[in-house]
């Protein structure tokens, strides 16, 4: 797939988003709407798998495991930490148990001995079992006819959701898997196939369409609402159409930074956390100002995450993609 800068800022702006949430949530501060992040990275995600199947004869079954490969090997390492962590008395508040564990390595929802919440052992890693299922989802409908993929995931999804809104009995699997966010990913996925279709916006309505975003984002933030799905939702699929209606029509600058940033945004999403914890707990040692707190463990929490994506994810990567190769094509040296 070619790249994309329009998608790799959107990525990390919405990665830095989630952390800044992440930091001001556990020094008291009031920054929800950053978790606003994560409705911009499910329309994200919906969309991209839209545009890396059109060219590539994807089975199911290969499709699960190249998925599988990208997300779960970094996620169970920064989960094996959180689980090594209790058992050693560094993180207090969490609370293990066998089957949600269990289900925590295998992206399964299920309420946290410590919270109640259908979080994971790595909290903010809820998102990935949503992914997950998309996936499963998604690679059902490889099955089918291309032009058929897209009616088949909103009918699925669809129907979801209106389960959820009658009959989804409140902290059950089925609530979680009802809710109106999974909508983001069949939203995702229809601007890929109007990209693909090379439907887009004219780059001044792109321009409109992110400013409008913006905007209201801010105005969400600085009159304190109670942000939901069917409040962010349409602005991130504003904001993620409008940012490729400037990119096709040629108006994107390169920036260098942000596109790199955008590429280490998973290793920053799964590892911030860590370093956060520990400046928020340093700083009210220290008696350091709130807000002092809030951006330097947002800014730690940031460099904790890409030298995560150098030192772990990516040798992660090329070692998974060394001895797939090897395994291919017996008997070859590996870089044949």
């Amino acid at each position: 797939m070619k790249t994309l800068y329009g998608i790799q800022y959107l990525r990390a702006v919405a990665a830095l988003a989630v952390v800044l949430f992440h930091a001001a949530e556990r020094s008291g501060e009031h920054f929800a709407i950053g978790a606003a992040g994560v409705d911009v990275f499910f329309v994200v995600s919906g969309f991209i798998m839209i545009v890396i199947s059109e060219d590539r004869h994807l089975t199911p079954r290969g499709f699960l495991k190249d998925r599988l490969l990208r997300i779960a090997p970094s996620y169970w390492i920064v989960t094996s930490i959180m689980v090594l962590g209790s058992l050693a008395g560094l993180f207090p508040n969490l609370v293990l148990d066998p089957v949600h564990l269990i289900a925590s390595y295998l992206f399964i929802p299920v309420a946290s001995p410590s919270t109640g919440e259908m979080w994971p052992i790595l909290v903010q890693g809820w998102t990935l079992n949503y992914e997950m299922f998309f996936y499963l989802v998604f690679a059902a409908s490889l099955l089918l006819a291309r032009p058929l993929r897209i009616a088949a995931l909103a009918l699925v999804f669809g129907t979801l959701v209106l389960v959820g809104q009658f009959a989804a009995p409140t902290g059950s699997i089925m609530d979680f898997y009802t809710r109106p966010i999974v909508l983001e990913f069949i939203a995702g996925a229809v601007i890929g196939r109007l990209w693909l279709a090379g439907h887009a916006p004219h780059p001044d309505t792109g321009l409109m369409l992110i400013a409008f975003a913006i905007l209201s984002f801010a105005a969400i933030y600085l009159l304190q609402f109670n942000f939901n799905t069917w409040l962010c939702a349409p602005l991130a699929i504003c904001l993620v159409s409008g940012m490729l209606a400037v990119e096709k029509g040629g108006a994107l600058p390169r920036i260098p930074a942000l596109s790199y940033i955008g590429d280490a945004s998973y290793s920053i999403y799964l590892w911030h956390t860590l370093a956060i914890s520990v400046v928020v707990k340093a700083g009210m040692i220290a008696g350091l100002p709130t807000a002092a707190i809030v951006w330097v463990g947002a800014l730690l929490g940031t460099l904790l995450g890409i030298v995560c994506y150098e030192g772990v994810e990516r040798p992660l990567h090329h070692l998974i993609k060394h001895r797939r190769i090897v395994f291919r094509i017996p008997g070859r040296r590996a870089a044949d």
